[in-house]
This record gives C-alpha cells, sequence and structure tokens, in this order.
C-alpha cells in the first residue's frame, strides 16, 4: 500500500526525528516520533482504516507504521492520542494487541465519555481508566528515549484535547492547520472557539524555531498533495484565521461562522463510541458480531 509520507529531521541532541504519513480517506495526519540515540519512539494518533459504507475495519496505515518500526530497527515505548478523535477511528487497541506498548490519551476524555453517554444512551459504556494506560493531565511529563516530553491541555476542538511538545516538535493535532488553511472546527459537543483560540495562543507562546505536527490537511490551492509542517514562526506570520495577531473576538467570530456550515463528520458517529473504548469495538453480542448505536435526529 502506497501511504503518503515524510521524514522531518532531528535538529540535534534533544530533538526527535519525525515520520509523518497520511490517511486520504479522513484527511489525517499520523506519526512516528523518534529518538535518534536511542532509536526508541512513540506513535501518534495513528488511524484505523473504516469504511463508512460497509462498517468495516482494516489495518494498513497501523502496520504500515509497524512496518517502518521494524524496518528502521525502532523499540516502541508509546502509542499516544491527542482526543478522542470524530473524523477517523483510532488503532490504539490494535497496536496495544500486537506490540505490548502502553496507550495513552488526555485526562479529561473522562468528561468527554460523559457527554457520549448521554448522547448514545448507553449510561454504563466507556471506562476510560480501564481502557488507557496513562490520563495524562496538563503539565505531565514523560519521555520518548532521552528526550523530554511535556503535555498542554488544549481544549477547544474537544474539551480535553492535548498537545505533546517533545523537544522542538509540538503535535498540535486539531488545533492549527496549515498556515494556508487556518484552524480547526470548534463545534463539537464540549468544544469552544473561545478556548480553542486560547490553546492556539499558549502553542504560539512556545519557540518561534519549534516544529509544529497538525492533526489534518485537506489540501489547498497553491500546493500539490497534503502537508502537515509548519513552525511557530510561520503560524504567527500567515495562519488563514490568526495570523498578525488576529484578536480573540475576531477569530471567534469567524471561527464560529465557518463552523455553522459544516456537517459532521462522515465517521463521527461510528467514531466516538470506538474511540471512546480505546479503539474497541463494542462487546459482540449473541451472534458474535458487534454492533455500532447511532442516534438518530440528534444533530
Amino acid at each position: 500500500m502506497t501511504i503518503p509520507h515524510s521524514k522531518s529531521a532531528s535538529r540535534g541532541p534533544g530533538s526527535p526525528d519525525v515520520v509523518g504519513f497520511y490517511d486520504e480517506a479522513s484527511g489525517s495526519c499520523q506519526y512516528i516520533c523518534i529518538d535518534p540515540a536511542t532509536k526508541k519512539c512513540a506513535l501518534i494518533d495513528v488511524v484505523l482504516d473504516f469504511n463508512p459504507a460497509r462498517a468495516h475495519t482494516s489495518t494498513e496505515c497501523a502496520d504500515w507504521a509497524l512496518d517502518w518500526i521494524e524496518r528502521e530497527g525502532l523499540t516502541l515505548e508509546w502509542i499516544l492520542d491527542t482526543h478522542p478523535h470524530a473524523d477517523h477511528l483510532m488503532a490504539a487497541a490494535y497496536l496495544k494487541e500486537k506490540t505490548g506498548a502502553p496507550n495513552a490519551i488526555g485526562e479529561k476524555v473522562r468528561e468527554i465519555a460523559e457527554l457520549w453517554r448521554d448522547f448514545y444512551n448507553t449510561p454504563d459504556a466507556f471506562d476510560p481508566e480501564a481502557d488507557f494506560d496513562r490520563l495524562f493531565a496538563e503539565g505531565d511529563t514523560f519521555r520518548v528515549g532521552e528526550i523530554d516530553v511535556r503535555v498542554m491541555l488544549s481544549p477547544g476542538h474537544t474539551l480535553g484535547s492535548i498537545t505533546y511538545v517533545v523537544g522542538d516538535a509540538i503535535f498540535a493535532h486539531d488545533t492549527f492547520m496549515q498556515p494556508d488553511s487556518g484552524t480547526a472546527r470548534a463545534d463539537f459537543p464540549g468544544g469552544s472557539a473561545a478556548m480553542l483560540y486560547d490553546s492556539l495562543m499558549a502553542i504560539l507562546a512556545l519557540p518561534d524555531e519549534h516544529r509544529i505536527f497538525i492533526g489534518h490537511d485537506y489540501g489547498a490551492k497553491g500546493r500539490d498533495g497534503p502537508a502537515w509542517e509548519s513552525t511557530v514562526a510561520e503560524q504567527k506570520a500567515s495562519n488563514k484565521h490568526l495570523g498578525g495577531g488576529v484578536p480573540k473576538d475576531e477569530y471567534v467570530k469567524v471561527r464560529e461562522a465557518r463552523d455553522a456550515t459544516l456537517n459532521l463528520p462522515d465517521r463521527m458517529l461510528h467514531a466516538l463510541q470506538f474511540n471512546l473504548r480505546g479503539g474497541r469495538l463494542p462487546e459482540p453480542e449473541g451472534d458474535g458480531n458487534s454492533y455500532f448505536k447511532i442516534p438518530a435526529n440528534r444533530f
């Protein structure tokens, strides 16, 4: 399978190599974050392939990443997600089953699970403590190899989104898009354009030379193919929604007007009940099959 990908090289000690790879079906950007000194790595926001027309899952993206890790002689230390995605199914459970590496997400997934128990009318569903090995809070730290990682709470797209700052690499998920595309939507349950603005400003307070790796790209006029890397300085200068210092009230007005025109992602109602289980299907029923539960007329 051909998957668009590229490598952003380490800039020296304490700076990771980053392999970005792309899922065309969902427009998702996924990452292998590597400490070159130890050859230890983390997988970030890896997609489990999904055909919504047939409710069928497959593992092409995840297997591509595992093949890369094996071919390069890397050791997987972490399976990381930035939030319970609404536009793709996460591969965390599959990756953990294949490798034994721990999986992690932000601690506010508990609050997101509470919201979606109501939407799905499943009061006993979702147990983040059981389905994730680590629930990160604002300011938590850990390591990928010998490289320090800091967790930033970055709400707005969801109320529980987190950013991983790995040396000089910022995994900014569904906050920024590429400068020519602006920023991510903030209209999902628990989302807020005002909170998103504050999260964007916190990321832009990091050093100008830090690399920003985003969660989605849908292309733009004037460039060929998907892209997922920029810098703090580039986003400050030329982001379509923020560049040059757009004030908060103006940003919120533009973001909310844009969001009001958007439909739900075609995977959303499948994805949340899967991702809030750590990347697992609902328990099989008496016939041995799992079934998605889709709420009608709730959105």
